[in-house]
């Protein structure tokens, strides 16, 4: 088989599917694209054991069919030095791969397609009617963005190590939690109209924000236990994590009476410079909160450290001493994106709610962290 392609343009696109092959593989065949050519259409896949992406290549020139297993990391290598132009890939009976392109050219080998495993559902799966239904990628995309940092890592708790996604007719909100800290995004710019949840895994989180982007529709096939995401170009099969989402309504204050008002920029760099004398490890940040100011303090009796600093705040009860872990903090102050945030808090026991001071159209982020203890301010 023969074709031709812009070489940006397939950079690009293995780049881009190159993404859901893992660096090591038990299988040593998955190192390998998946390269079809048939009718004129050029296909390229990856997968790993629970993800699977395929994209669509535009085609200049073709002649023939097949399909063969190319090396990821080399492919990807050799297209990214070669600078804009067409180039030409032809692959004889044998298996040897030759590339040319302006008054250069290369060889190697490729493995037969035939080799390469196929990506197939279980039988529960065969045997469950999907949930079928349109979205933005935009929606996908933020709902990923605002929420992948607060997954757990921790293996004990399987459930808590992906984002919940919890589809309605009216829109779709994301969910991750750490027991440290929660957030809540929830987005109705387009509405699916069927109701389905999941939990999605960090892996396909990435690949899904990453491949996809800005105002598309994509369209959604979802069973019990994995979904298809696509549009055009892009096809993209991935597996959830298997468990039940804890209840996250139920740790999320209904009584945080005082609000504190603050510029975003000024209390991130505070956060920022103050933990750098924080005790490794702890990070405690000590917040004495006033009605016009906020004193932010931090330690470590170790290294016999201590930073103090004074900003201006609005602050709608009495002094409040409260402590918050400096990196968790800095991580939500990111996220925001307003010039003010807005922390709804009640006492030096209970959650804070972050939130910005204004919410874009028809979408709204809730952040929780919990409090540390704090001894003396």
């Amino acid at each position: 088989m023969k074709f031709k392609v812009p070489s940006k343009s397939f950079y690009s696109t293995i780049a881009a599917v190159g993404k859901v092959i893992n660096s090591k593989n038990a299988l040593q065949i998955l190192d390998n694209f998946l390269v079809t050519l048939k009718d004129g259409v050029l296909t390229v896949a990856g997968m790993d054991v629970e993800n699977y992406l395929c994209a669509k290549i535009e085609v200049t020139e073709w002649e023939g069919e097949g399909s063969v297993c190319l090396n990821a990391s080399r492919l990807i290598e050799i297209f990214k030095e070669i600078p804009e132009m067409g180039v030409e890939v032809s692959v004889d009976e044998r298996l040897n791969v030759h590339i040319s392109f302006g008054s250069g050219e290369g060889d190697f080998t490729a493995l037969p397609g035939m080799e390469y495993p196929r990506y197939e559902k279980s039988a529960e799966e065969n045997n469950e009617e999907p949930v079928v239904f349109q979205a933005l990628a935009s929606q996908f995309i933020q709902g990923i963005e605002n929420t992948l940092f607060a997954t757990s890592d921790d293996d004990y708790r399987a459930a808590m190590m992906g984002i919940y996604t919890d589809i309605k007719p009216d829109g779709i909100t994301f969910v991750a939690t750490d027991t440290r800290k929660l957030v809540r995004y929830c987005d109705n710019r387009h509405r699916p109209g069927v109701s389905a949840h999941c939990i999605l895994p960090p892996k396909p989180a990435a690949i899904l924000k990453n491949v996809f982007g800005g105002d598309e529709t994509i369209d959604v096939r979802m069973t019990s236990r994995s979904a298809e995401f696509s549009n055009s170009k892009f096809t993209f099969n991935c597996r959830f994590i298997l468990g039940n989402f804890p209840d996250y309504t139920r740790v999320i204050p209904r009584n945080n009476n005082f609000t504190l008002t603050v510029d975003k920029t000024l209390l991130a760099n505070t956060v920022r410079r103050v933990g750098l004398f924080c005790e490794k490890g702890y990070n405690l940040e000590k917040f004495k909160i006033e009605p016009d100011k906020m004193t932010i303090k931090a330690d470590d009796p170790n290294l016999m450290t201590h930073s103090r600093e004074v900003i201006p705040c609005s602050f709608t009860g009495d002094n409040l001493i409260i402590g918050f872990s400096s990196t968790h903090l800095y991580e939500i102050l990111n996220v925001i994106r307003t010039e003010d945030v807005i922390v709804k808090l009640g006492d030096a026991s209970r959650p804070g709610i972050f939130e910005p001071s204004e919410n874009e159209a028809d979408t709204s982020i809730l952040i929780l962290l919990m409090p540390m203890t704090v001894g003396e301010f």
